[in-house]
């Protein structure tokens, strides 16, 4: 699996690449800043790229805007974004494009080794993956009206559901049945006026940019 890297601290960049080398990835592409990173994703299409949201020469907002841009000339281009803070903006407009294929990390997870990789590897499936603290934010932040009718069970569902995982994950972290977790997923879409999808990727888009203030429309 083909990975473009680009994270501007050096011991982080230069740990993420031992790493994803250890676990099989081939790190296609290992850089330190913002400077033609859009072109770099498009020209070597990788399988997975993992970028950080503030690259130089700004510190800003070099690295999601490459990734937009990437991704509007190859959709679905898969991308797992690092960040030392939620910054909400940015997240919701990943996901505005509801392509999948996306993640978005705090940097402390890189550090849970085996979970970061799986997460790596998740969004180059298609997948996507939020922080746990990404989604509380984004459930905070929400539409707050629509919320207000599901019942706290539902909610719980909901932010695990967020996080990209599937009805037996949840239902084995929540302890329920997976017919259980089925029903709640249904009555969520149905409350928040989504409509119902067999595509686990494609229904955390639909809730995260509904619940991120955009139309609700999957």
């Amino acid at each position: 699996m083909r990975v473009v890297i680009a994270e501007d601290l050096v011991l982080l960049r230069d740990g993420l690449v031992r790493m994803l080398t250890a676990y099989g990835f081939e790190v296609v592409a290992a850089v330190d800043d913002g400077a033609g990173l859009a072109e770099t994703l498009v020209s070597v299409r990788p399988d997975v790229a993992v970028v950080d949201v503030r690259l130089p020469p700004t510190f800003t907002d070099e690295g999601v805007r490459a990734v937009i841009a990437a991704r509007r000339a190859v959709p679905g281009l898969p991308v797992l974004i690092l960040s030392q803070y939620v910054e909400q903006v940015y997240a919701r407009e990943l996901l505005s494009d509801r392509a999948g294929g996306i993640g978005y990390l705090l940097k402390d997870r890189v550090g849970e080794v085996r979970e970061f990789v799986d997460a790596v590897r998740r969004v180059a499936a298609g997948g996507t993956v939020m922080d746990p603290e990404v989604v509380a934010q984004l459930l905070s932040g929400g539409r707050r009206a629509q919320l207000a009718g599901l019942t706290p069970r539902e909610r719980e569902v909901l932010a695990v559901m967020a996080e990209g995982r599937s009805n037996a994950a949840i239902a084995g972290q929540m302890v329920i049945t997976e017919k259980a977790v089925s029903k709640h997923i249904n009555s969520i879409f149905a409350k928040l006026d989504l409509p119902p999808s067999e595509d686990d990727h494609r229904r955390v888009l639909a809730v995260l940019t509904y619940l991120g203030g955009n139309d609700g429309q999957a």
